[in-house]
């Protein structure tokens, strides 16, 4: 079907601050990026109780499900990394829209593909968040096994093996997990979200 028969109708939808209203809350995007390993799903994870236990609605995009549904299709080159986190990006904009406030966990493993992101989200809603933990802690981790399979050379284009990783530049917040529990992480980044999602009283 040919994009000029395709007609708009934003307009005549409830708007983003009219469902922001009805939640009671300030819609953002969090994009927690970091090494595999580095505890950003965990994080994000523990975020998502903790904003609903306060009366907050919010909804974490990771790996599990979206890389099982929308994006199955896409491989791990940064080719594919780049059109993952466009898709992904389009899909936290449409959250972003119904007022939701959303956690995306990638790696996201460089700047120039944060930034697609950030470009696609709107600067205002991106809160960048960098989960800073080192290569060795996340290989001494190694959850799924996956930095093992890397190292014998199973695995290829693996970030922080054979793939860079880019650390944000100017994040909204780093949390850094080498000596953090899990509880301490999710504390620090609410503490530093509330201010920017609630609503005036």
């Amino acid at each position: 079907m040919a994009t000029e028969n395709i007609h708009p109708i934003f307009d005549r939808l409830l708007s983003r601050e009219e469902r922001e209203n009805r939640l009671q809350q300030r819609a953002k995007v969090l994009w927690l990026t970091g090494l595999s390993g580095s505890g950003k799903s965990t994080i994000a994870q523990g975020l998502e109780q903790r904003l609903f236990a306060e009366g907050y609605f919010p909804q974490v995009l990771d790996g599990d499900n979206i890389r099982t549904g929308i994006n199955n299709n896409l491989g791990f080159s940064l080719e594919d990394r780049q059109e993952n986190i466009r898709r992904i990006a389009e899909v936290a904009k449409l959250y972003l829209d119904s007022g939701v406030i959303v956690l995306c966990s990638f790696i996201s493993p460089t700047r120039a593909i944060r930034k697609q992101a950030e470009e696609i989200i709107g600067k205002e809603d991106f809160l960048e968040i960098f989960i800073d933990t080192p290569l060795e802690v996340c290989e001494a981790r190694d959850v799924k096994g996956l930095y093992a399979k890397a190292r014998r050379g199973e695995i290829k284009g693996f970030t922080g093996i054979d793939s860079p990783y880019e650390a944000p530049e100017r994040a909204f917040l780093t949390v850094p997990t080498r000596d953090m529990t899990v509880e301490a992480a999710v504390a620090q980044v609410y503490t530093a979200l509330s201010p920017v999602i609630s609503l005036p009283q």
